[in-house]
């Protein structure tokens, strides 16, 4: 999710981090809104720093305000200062925002709160807006217990495996379609190379529930491991758990990227994009910018597997990056045309034939698979990422019942915190500064006061 990210083009860390932390002043286009305006609306936008969005930055004034009138004010975060702000402004009714990026945890769980418009009355309304051709597992993943649609999806991802094929065929390797761990473990034993720069594989370390532990609760999910079984008994010490925590850190101190406590999906994506990593296991919706040559070195040379697995089938997890429009919001209906335009097929259709069709918000509505524009630019990496989203399981991700919905994370308002500071012990362990057991200990006693509400 995680998450959440990255600018298109390779840039510094600093100049990285001066662009994401910026607030931008844009204009924007609500196509699927219909009619023009010019009554000086202006509305206040919070996303988070990835590729596709940054996109949407790029492109609001001349085109979505240029149609309807309405200025567009965002303000572009990293993924763990964007939770961070949006959360305290939401939950607090702060009303500093009209749009604001959420995803498939917070969307049910806000939703539930009365924190957030319901969005199935707008949409249901809007006949271009088209909301039979959201992909399904995406509606699902952002509707409350009432059924209701709460955040429209910007775009969907599952996780698989992206590898550089000729490191591989350099060492006449060959990935299989669906690896498992061990055999991703020896790839990255055989790959790595201190000598050429080049590390094995490239994970996330940084702490943070939608950084570090988005990939690694798939591994425990695949190792067998949960964080709660069905009546809320925590197992973060359990020997599952135990177990896929261990082979994640050991992989990461052996085989890893330099600096792999601090690393996110950011700078994995840098990493992998400049060659100096043989494999990355992560977001499906990094494909795009791979492929872009603009933004990549390795573009054209990338080969994309399943997630990897051990006890289960598939591990891939399941996540929307979404606009939500917060109660407080007095510009309604503005924020609604905003948002039908960014999340809406002919936004799709722009991305592609003014900056490239890779760069398309893909993993939410099915007729984006349709366009032969976008197949033939996604060819490597389309329908593994489809699959991927329409195998990915949040009822039953692992090999036990669970007692809340999620992949990579659990539907419950404590997993925020849980799994953030269970993150910040995994990343010391990976640090060298303490260890798995001790990590999953501390861990062990936080699930149990998470779990004591719902007993």
């Amino acid at each position: 999710m995680p998450e959440t990210r990255t600018p298109r083009r390779r840039r510094g860390p600093a100049a990285l981090a001066a662009l994401l932390a910026i607030s931008l002043v844009s204009t924007a286009c609500s196509g699927a809104g219909g009619g023009s305006s010019s009554d000086g609306t202006a509305i206040t936008v919070l996303m988070v720093g990835n590729p596709q969005m940054e996109d949407l930055a790029k492109v609001t004034a001349d085109n979505f305000t240029k149609d309807t009138g309405i200025e567009v004010r965002f303000t572009i975060l990293p993924e763990n200062e964007l939770r961070d702000r949006v959360t305290q402004d939401v939950a607090t009714q702060g009303g500093q925002y009209d749009v604001a990026t959420i995803g498939a945890y917070e969307a049910p769980i806000w939703a539930q709160n009365d924190w957030l418009h319901e969005l199935s009355s707008y949409a249901d309304a809007d006949a271009a807006y088209d909301k039979g051709d959201l992909l399904e597992p995406m509606v699902a993943s952002l509707s409350g217990t009432d059924g209701k649609l709460y955040a429209a999806p910007f775009y969907g991802e599952s996780s698989f495996l992206m590898y550089n094929k000729e490191l591989f065929a350099a060492e006449g390797l060959t990935m299989p379609e669906r690896p498992t761990w061990q055999q991703v473990a020896e790839f990255a034993e055989q790959l790595d190379d201190d000598a050429a720069g080049v590390s094995g594989i490239c994970l996330r370390g940084l702490p943070g529930w939608g950084e570090l532990f988005a990939p690694l609760t798939t591994v425990v999910n695949t190792f067998g491991g949960t964080w709660f079984e069905q009546d809320w008994t925590p197992k973060v010490d359990a020997p599952e758990f135990t177990a896929a925590t261990r082979f994640y850190v050991d992989l990461l101190r052996e085989h890893g990227q330099p600096g792999a406590p601090q690393s996110g999906f950011t700078e994995c994506l840098n990493t992998f994009g400049q060659g100096k990593a043989a494999m990355w296991y992560d977001a499906t919706s990094a494909a795009g910018t791979l492929e872009d040559p603009n933004a990549s070195t390795v573009a054209g040379k990338v080969g994309y597997a399943y997630a990897p697995v051990d006890k289960t089938e598939s591990s891939g997890w399941l996540w929307a990056w979404a606009l939500a429009m917060p109660k407080t919001t007095k510009n309604a209906d503005a924020a609604w045309k905003f948002i039908s335009w960014a999340t809406g097929k002919e936004y799709e259709k722009l991305v592609g034939s003014s900056l490239g069709w890779s760069r398309v918000p893909a993993g939410k509505r099915q007729s984006t698979y349709e366009i032969a524009e976008y197949r033939r630019s996604a060819e490597a990496f389309a329908d593994i990422t489809l699959k991927s989203i329409q195998e990915a399981d949040p009822v039953s991700p692992g090999v036990q019942p669970r007692p809340a919905l999620g992949v990579q994370f659990v539907g419950i308002p404590e997993f925020a915190d849980l799994g953030t500071k269970v993150s910040q012990e995994v990343s010391a362990a990976i640090a060298g500064q303490t260890t798995v057991e001790q990590a999953l200990a501390d861990g062990q006693r936080l699930a149990e006061e998470a779990a004591s509400n719902h007993r």
